[in-house]
């Protein structure tokens, strides 16, 4: 079913949702960070008009979830040092964290450089987000709502990709706990935000959207982080 082309345009984001007293490290600022979102609805916008104009369904519900919401941190963690001179792209192959400082690593490669950087995650959801491991890192997350490939068969209204919400925090092994699994599950084990880590990303927020009213809080339901 085509929708309205309308839809295939992201909502803006705007520089005024932005905390400018949000404290992020290694030289980034609110400035760079809303640059780089800018240009991942730019992006998208481009992409989706033109599958919409060859009858195709947009990016967001042709990608697994959790694979549309890995693009979304790739291209934010590629796309902030482009504004941002003073950090790197983590070159090294599943390397942590994936923004590195400028000039210090060689061939800006790190396998593990801890919290000397920033690891950049993206999800569907307001709480429960997920890593690999229990450690030490700073972490910022892009929050953000669109559609998924389940949307058309469970009826659900198409609605335009937005960001809602932009955290970061520097987190300790002491703010993670590993998330268990049933035996059925395949799932990869993973660990999740505590309420203490959450408090900490929460209260240093770096962008709100203006949709992110207590009843859309109550409409996104708490789940797993990759998604």
């Amino acid at each position: 079913m085509r929708i309205d082309p309308a839809l295939c345009i992201p909502e803006e984001v705007k520089l005024e949702h932005f905390n400018a007293k949000a404290a992020i490290p290694f030289g980034v600022s609110f400035k760079h960070v809303c640059a780089s979102m800018k240009q991942f609805t730019d992006f998208l916008g481009f992409i989706d008009t033109q599958l919409h104009t060859k009858g195709m369904v947009r990016f967001e519900e042709m990608l697994m979830p959790a694979n549309f919401s890995s693009m979304v941190s790739e291209f934010m963690s590629a796309t902030i040092p482009k504004h941002c001179r003073k950090v790197v792209k983590n070159t090294y192959h599943n390397g942590h964290p994936d923004i590195l400082p400028a000039g210090k690593y060689k061939n800006n490669a790190a396998q593990h450089a801890g919290a000397d950087g920033i690891e950049i995650k993206a999800s569907r959801y307001l709480k429960a987000w997920q890593g690999h491991n229990i450690e030490d890192v700073w972490l910022m997350i892009f929050i953000f709502a669109s559609g998924r490939p389940s949307d058309a068969a469970k009826r659900i209204k198409p609605i335009r990709f937005r960001f809602l919400a932009v955290y970061g925090a520097m987190l300790t092994k002491a703010d993670w706990k590993f998330a268990g699994r049933n035996k059925q599950s395949r799932r990869t084990i993973t660990a999740s935000v505590t309420d203490a880590g959450y408090a900490k990303m929460i209260s240093n927020w770096i962008y709100k959207s203006p949709m992110l009213v207590p009843e859309a809080k109550a409409d996104l339901i708490t789940g797993p982080g990759d998604e």
